[in-house]
């Protein structure tokens, strides 16, 4: 009987420190709660010789790198002191039945008036990598933008060699004028504002600028270790070539999705998007230029000036002159559409590509340039933009407290699933009948309903490469192609095992991008074209996905600080 009893006390021991071991762990890898303050303020910053007030977050420009990591509560307060009002998107973040957080004005909420706040509140679920926050109103991320790295769950490793060391690098545009100026000046006469008169590297343009020796973003590396580089394209309208002087990268990231790794000279990354790389300090020790200049394939204006940062080998005195890689060409279609079949989801049990077999909802919407009547413009027409001929019309009241409160007369559902005519779409420029109908009108989506939308460029006015973002969702590139869609042999050559999985997708100049995505995630969610011009004037609508069965598959309440119009 001794026995029995110091068995059954020691085996409860056992229990008991199991147990207590298990609630530590717990413990441990239970979620966090993050808390940041941004505010929102007007300082006097200098480039190219020149010194100008700009709207920034917190005084820095570009703005705080928010750090959480997977399974994260994230709250951010924004206060807003600058003149304008102001809304930040937490770009690529799927806001599970959370639109309230999602942030582009008037689609998701009203903006933050001056003098007010609003506590940005979510969660981050099975996400984990680079993604990106910037002002969803106006021109305002020419300066109001940042970096989001979301780190694994505890203990969870990446799925590549640990780097030694990793550095955010995020590039943008700069004007020596006021941006609102710029852009009202050209609205005022119906044509595009001027373009930027430099590009940066983390806020820098470099020194191939003038005034710019001080201005040159440089990061030290040592002999023998790998980097982790974690690359967002917050530009406005440029997508951009990056080169690294002398080194090759290896993609591993693509907007916060895992590829198949792949090694090259350059990368193509459009507006919207963030890219992680892997680069070895492998080079005789010196200092290395990594440059960024635009990818344009059509004779439209373009900034095409090369912004450079210094990759700096530690102990090489900075009298060493370094070194410029060798980008594309800025029209080197064929590097571009190359690069972009060489992205792969990673596709493994614990990253899996789970995309859509069956579809049951297939759209088709064409990308068309066009005019609309303007009695104070030249001509009296502006450049417009449309999708499926629609150009969108913003409305004065968030979209989603219309869609909430079921309030009438805000928008319609009846967005077409097709174009109202077929036609040669990537044939010779058209040029006539080039006005297009107007309202807000938005595609409404069962929940959980699999989607299918082929986005096809078209020679209206001129094709032109765009990159698309779909907020609330992550979406798979199932395929993409130049020329016009074909839908009786196209989909035969789709990716449907390991396709690259992203947030925003270049359209090719005349051609066509098929994504596929599962609409699990209720609200109203945008989807426009992230060149800020083009959704300036109207390349853009929004998704209704409606509420699901279940009780976690309904749009959450509003919170109580929500912004009023």
């Amino acid at each position: 009987m001794k026995t029995n009893h110091t068995f059954t006390l020691g085996k409860s021991v056992f229990i008991i420190c199991i147990f207590m071991f298990v609630s530590l762990l717990s413990v441990e890898v239970k979620a966090a709660t993050k808390k940041y303050q941004f505010n929102v303020e007007v300082k006097n910053v200098s480039r190219l010789c020149h010194a100008k007030p700009i709207v920034t977050v917190n005084g820095r420009f570009p703005g705080p790198t928010v750090y959480a990591r997977e399974g994260d509560r994230v709250l951010i307060n924004v206060s807003n002191h600058a003149q304008y009002n102001m809304s930040i998107h937490w770009h690529g973040l799927k806001q599970y039945a959370n639109g309230w957080a999602d942030g582009p004005a008037y689609i998701t909420q009203c903006p933050i008036q001056t003098g007010n706040s609003y506590v940005y509140d979510f969660n981050i679920t099975g996400q984990r990598g680079t993604l990106w926050w910037h002002a969803h109103i106006l021109w305002l991320r020419a300066t109001v933008y940042g970096a989001i790295v979301i780190l694994p769950k505890q203990s969870v490793p990446f799925p590549f060699p640990r780097p030694d060391g990793e550095h955010v690098i995020v590039f943008g545009e700069w004007w020596h004028a006021d941006v609102e100026a710029v852009v009202k000046q050209g609205n005022a006469l119906g044509l595009p504002p001027n373009m930027s008169d430099a590009h940066t590297i983390n806020g820098k343009p470099g020194p191939l600028f003038p005034c710019s020796e001080k201005h040159t973003f440089a990061m030290e590396v040592e002999q023998g270790k790998k980097y982790l580089l974690r690359i967002v394209n917050a530009a406005l309208n440029d997508e951009l070539f990056f080169a690294i002087a002398g080194h090759n990268m290896t993609v591993v990231e693509i907007d916060a999705v895992y590829t198949k790794p792949f090694t090259t000279n350059a990368l193509l990354i459009a507006p919207g998007q963030t890219t992680n790389v892997i680069v070895s300090a492998n080079q005789t020790p010196g200092r290395y230029f990594m440059a960024v200049r635009p990818f344009q394939d059509v004779p439209i204006p373009v900034d095409n000036k090369t912004a450079t940062a210094i990759f700096q080998y530690k102990n090489i005195p900075t009298t060493v002159i370094p070194t410029l890689p060798i980008l594309p060409l800025p029209n080197d279609t064929n590097f571009a559409l190359s690069y972009n079949q060489k992205l792969r989801s990673l596709n493994t049990p614990n990253f899996p590509a789970n995309v859509p077999m069956k579809v049951d909802r297939n759209l088709f919407f064409t990308i068309g340039l066009g005019k609309s009547d303007c009695a104070t413009c030249l001509n009296g027409t502006r450049l417009s933009a449309s999708l499926n001929n629609i150009t969108f019309v913003m409305p004065e009241t968030g979209l989603l407290q219309a869609h909430y409160f079921n309030m009438k007369g805000v928008f319609k559902t009846d967005f077409p699933d097709k174009p109202p005519t077929t036609f040669n779409y990537t044939g010779a420029p058209l040029t006539a009948n080039l006005f297009t109908s107007k309202g807000t009108r938005l595609s409404k989506i069962a929940f959980n309903s699999t989607v299918e939308l082929v986005i096809q460029d078209t020679n209206l006015l001129s094709v032109e490469s765009h990159p698309f973002h779909l907020h609330g969702f992550n979406f798979f590139v199932v395929g993409t192609g130049i020329g016009n869609f074909d839908s009786s042999k196209d989909p035969a050559k789709y990716n449907l095992v390991d396709p690259p999985e992203r947030n925003t997708v270049g359209v090719p100049t005349g051609g066509w991008a098929a994504i596929r995505f599962r609409a699990d995630n209720p609200g109203v969610w945008f989807f426009h074209c992230h060149l800020e011009l083009h959704t300036g004037w109207g390349l853009k609508t929004a998704f209704v996905v409606e509420n699901g069965p279940e009780k976690d598959q309904v749009v959450r309440p509003p919170p109580k600080d929500l912004p009023s119009c």
